[in-house]
């Protein structure tokens, strides 16, 4: 195997030259620089990665946390965060994936394991973890979630706002009596949905009803659950308002084992526009909440951080937008 004292030899320069050369420092001339890559490319030099860490006090490893991945994050959710990261991170670096949930203390997590960590926060108890990681001196961005720290890069979308504009769209098309399934409790998401919701029908001066407001974990099983309650109540809605797209996927086919026609019978509305929105039968009219593209953009943030050594708190709002298909109909 080639090793960095042999390109050395040949160039006739110290194996710290060769070194520095490899790793694109200013401090040797260019063509010192070029005779040692073009070395280096004849005899197929491959970096050892674990002599690189050590010697650049690396890890060469990018952290992507989510607050749990067996409780509350959906396959389609979970899939589109990684594309999202992993588009970004370049084959220098490891990507590590993991659920918070799964320590059960945090000693393991610190910067001699992580140049950088993503985390995809669904929660407040991520709080803990958050502290864990800026005492580590790590670099962290935290996605999805608002966090009042001004010193973290926070990237997230407005979900209040895309709620509030969903239901207000079944508002626009005569509905009435408006149903919420919501997401876990005690995840900032479901709170900011079910705050969107109920300011569409405060606004429209549409009385609030608390059996309508119905319970979910965010899978495609308990939107089907809550649909079957909502039909079982004396009034049932003629309008329901998913608070993400695997329970709408969930309601739909309860509503249809009720011999019920969406959306003739009943509109449902998602949120999140997963992939398989646009393949359900009817097509899913849904909020799009471009996940991977905030995925995308925290990965290069963090990249930043860790290759420039510094951090700069901000906040940045990426849109949701209404994406209208065949799932709601006229009401009456």
């Amino acid at each position: 195997m080639v090793t960095i004292k042999d390109i050395a030899k040949l160039a006739n320069v110290s194996h710290t030259t060769v070194s520095r050369a490899l790793n694109d420092s200013p401090l040797i001339k260019p063509g010192t620089k070029k005779k040692i890559q073009e070395i280096a490319a004849q005899l197929n030099y491959i970096p050892n990665f674990n002599a690189k860490s050590l010697v650049m006090q690396k890890s060469y490893t990018i952290g992507l946390f989510f607050t749990s991945i067996s409780n509350g994050t959906s396959p389609s959710f979970f899939a589109d965060t990684v594309k999202g990261v992993n588009s970004v991170i370049n084959e220098n670096y490891n990507l590590f994936v993991r659920g918070i949930d799964d320590y059960h203390d945090f000693s393991s997590i610190h910067h001699k394991r992580f140049d950088g960590i993503i985390l995809m926060s669904q929660s407040e108890v991520d709080n803990a973890f958050i502290y864990h990681v800026l005492n580590q001196k790590i670099p962290i961005v935290v996605i999805n979630r608002e966090v009042n720290d001004q010193s973290i890069i926070n990237i997230l979308s407005n979900d209040r706002e895309g709620s509030c504009h969903a239901v207000k769209y079944l508002i626009e098309k005569g509905h009435k009596d408006i149903a919420v399934i919501e997401g876990i409790k005690g995840f900032k998401s479901s709170l900011e949905r079910r705050e969107g919701y109920l300011k569409a029908l405060i606004d429209e001066q549409i009385p609030i009803r608390n059996e309508y407001i119905v319970n979910g974990n965010y899978d495609m099983e308990s939107g089907y659950k809550a649909m079957e309650k909502l039909l079982e109540l004396k009034n049932p809605p003629t309008a329901v308002f998913c608070s993400n797209d695997d329970m709408a996927v969930g309601a739909i086919n309860a509503a249809f084992a009720k011999g019920l026609n969406v959306p003739k019978d009943i509109s449902v509305i998602g949120f999140d526009d997963i992939q398989v929105a646009q393949y359900t039968n009817p097509s899913l009219t849904t909020v799009k909440k471009p996940i991977e593209k905030i995925s995308r953009h925290g990965a290069e943030k963090i990249l930043e951080a860790v290759e420039n050594q510094e951090m700069k708190g901000e906040k940045i709002f990426i849109e949701t937008e209404l994406v209208i298909r065949n799932s709601v109909s006229e009401g009456e």
